[in-house]
């Protein structure tokens, strides 16, 4: 290992996914000197797989990223060709936005931002290995780190964050074709996870996988389903109030009996079952003969046809990764119809890669097993640019924390869905490739795209990440909520009027005088068309419109929600203590025992969320500590 220094940071960044990007421009915009080592500029925040950011649970983070004052929704909104929000036939907790981007003019844009960024340094270098302290031990053991090492240069640095993605020791399949390599052909990070595996940090083998592309001439649009952008485009970032763009049409289509015969009949050809992949895939993305053989009774599954990119003549045909050979590739996905001829320019594909187990990591995202050393994105075990990006800006934010001496951001599950994925990640550990979803949050009413900003950005700005501009917008956007809200519950409105407004909405009448808020509250009125009788409306910004109008409606249910997580605090905030000997203490279970001792939660909460501790140890851990505070 070299240890002549070559330069000195505070922070570097291993990697330039969406991870690494939203780490090192978080280090650096708090003020650490910091270096983000990629081993291809290429790869800075590039899509190499579908071309879009958001989705269901996934723009809840992409909110909440930008709420803390990341990267990611300020970017796409810059170069999105299409934008729609999702799940609107359902309640607003599960209303995700979505949008489709120009994946060349997406990473050039964001490289932008990182070459422009003061106390941010890139370099195009291999990191190969990290430099440790040999002679300085944590209390529990752990190693210290104090650079990386290069194939051409050490760096020292304070704190260094792992946001490798699925380069670490690539291996990509089509059929019986296999070789090393990171994802779009780049090369594979080897010798970097073989020292980390040398450095005690449990890794393990996780797959994904893409579907092909097609020139864009060659589809039959006439026999697929157009997919039209929302004519009302809501932004991604709080930043923006208004966005205007002609919009790309998208397309859906769907697979046959046809489609699903070619592939089984090559099922024995698929990488997937022919036992040359080793790593477990994401349940909730499968590959096509995955889909095919675990739901033999759909007579179908739906596919969309999305734009690469304004200045890209290929589509991306979501919802149809594999791993089989090009030839049968060639023969399912001209089966379908609007495909039949398509040419096809680069094969769908599998990839291999090492990750590290989470359950080694704490919840503010450091090892357990070398201090200073933090991790995110698909390094984690996790899937989706969107819950990369998320666990990159925690992770920069926390490795900027402990160098300047400061306790990590840790958010709960009551307040953001970053918290909800870090928690599951670092508590309940994950056996496959762990995506998002608004089902997992057990507070999402709470928890929704439009309060990202009330939820988060305060707590941004108190440690200097949000910058001025965007807290004084918050601050505006309170102040509009609370005075709308005021106004909407004191003005009354005369029977005479309300109830031919109701009766054109087909709502019941009233018999006496009702205020706005009462009548919002009906199923039948919406914000906007109560403005029929609301002739004394201000014009309001539309981040404060969509707040107002679903914190009134869902009223009741929200408060609720909030009682409800009253009473989790009570038990989320029980700190345990660090040196508890749950192996030697009585009441116990031996699994809850052996699982508590090799995890340390933190807190009774997390304690009940590890997988193997049951109400009745918790009880038993309830009991030690009333015990021990009635000694004090």
């Amino acid at each position: 290992m070299k240890n002549n220094i070559t330069e000195e940071f505070d922070i570097v960044v291993i990697g330039g996914g969406h991870a690494g990007c939203e780490a090192a421009l978080a280090s650096a915009r708090l003020g650490s000197k910091t270096l983000m080592l990629v081993t291809d500029i290429d790869s800075v925040a590039m899509m190499p797989c579908n071309p879009a950011i958001g989705g269901t649970g996934k723009g809840h983070l992409v909110r909440e990223i930008d709420a803390l004052g990341g990267e990611m929704g300020v970017n796409i909104d810059k170069t999105f060709i299409q934008s729609r929000m999702l799940n609107t036939a359902k309640g607003p907790a599960v209303h995700s936005l979505r949008a489709q981007a120009d994946k060349e003019w997406y990473h050039q844009e964001m490289l932008k931002t990182i070459e422009n960024q003061p106390n941010l340094t890139l370099h195009e270098e291999e990191a190969i290995d990290l430099l440790l302290d040999e002679e300085k031990k944590g209390r529990e053991g752990e190693s210290f780190v104090r650079g990386v090492v290069t194939s051409a240069s050490t760096y020292s640095a304070k704190a260094v964050v792992i946001a490798t993605g699925t380069f670490l020791r690539g291996k990509i399949f089509i059929g019986e074709n296999v070789k090393e390599s990171g994802p779009g052909g780049m090369a594979p990070a080897k010798p970097l996870a073989e020292n980390l595996e040398k450095y005690g940090l449990p890794l393990r083998r996780f797959k994904t996988g893409t579907p092909a592309r097609a020139l864009a001439r060659s589809f039959d649009y006439d026999k697929m389903q157009e997919q039209k952008g929302d004519s009302n485009i809501v932004p991604f970032s709080f930043m923006n109030e208004k966005l205007e763009r002609e919009q790309i049409s998208c397309w859906l289509t769907y697979t046959n009996h046809k489609t699903h015969e070619i592939i089984k009949q090559n099922f024995h050809r698929s990488a997937l079952f022919g036992g040359q992949i080793e790593g477990i895939g994401p349940r909730y993305c499968p590959s096509i003969e995955d889909k095919v053989n675990r739901f033999s009774d759909k007579e179908r599954h739906q596919l969309f046809i999305e734009p690469e990119g304004l200045s890209s003549d290929e589509m991306y045909i979501q919802g149809m990764s594999s791993s089989l050979p090009e030839d049968v590739q060639h023969e399912f996905y001209h089966s379908i119809e609007g495909l039949e001829n398509i040419e096809i320019t680069k094969p769908a594909y599998a990839i291999e890669y090492d990750c590290v187990d989470p359950l080694s990591l704490k919840p503010s995202l450091e090892s357990k097993i070398i201090k200073g050393l933090f991790c995110a994105g698909q390094f984690n075990g996790s899937s989706g640019y969107e819950e990369a990006a998320a666990q990159g800006i925690i992770a920069g934010i926390n490795a900027n924390m402990l160098i300047n001496g400061k306790e990590p951001l840790v958010l709960g599950r009551n307040e953001a869905y970053i918290g909800v994925l870090i928690d599951d990640l670092v508590t309940k550990g994950t056996n496959e490739p762990y995506r998002i979803m608004t089902s997992r949050a057990e507070y999402r009413l709470l928890l929704r795209q439009d309060n990202a900003d009330g939820r988060l950005t305060e707590k941004a700005y108190k440690i200097g990440l949000a910058s001025e501009e965007r807290y004084q917008l918050f601050l505006k956007k309170r102040e509009e909520v609370e005075r709308e809200r005021k106004r909407l519950e004191e003005t009354m409105v005369k029977p005479a009027v309300a109830n031919p407004f109701l009766a054109s909405v087909g709502s019941a009448e009233v018999a006496g005088s009702i205020s706005l808020t009462e009548l919002l509250k009906r199923p039948e009125v919406s914000y906007e068309n109560l403005a029929a009788i609301d002739k004394a409306r201000p014009t309001l910004s539309h981040h404060a419109t969509a707040q107002i109008a679903v914190e009134i409606k869902y009223s009741g249910y929200i408060d609720k929600q909030r009682d409800q997580v009253e009473r989790f605090k009570k038990l989320e905030d029980r700190r345990l203590p660090a040196d508890l000997d749950y192996l030697n203490m009585k009441g116990l279970r031996i699994e809850a025992a052996q699982k508590l001792d090799a995890q340390r939660p933190e807190s009774l909460g997390r304690a009940s969320r590890i997988s193997g501790v049951s109400p009745a140890d918790i009880n038993v851990l309830l009991v030690y500590l009333e015990k021990e505070r009635r000694k004090k």
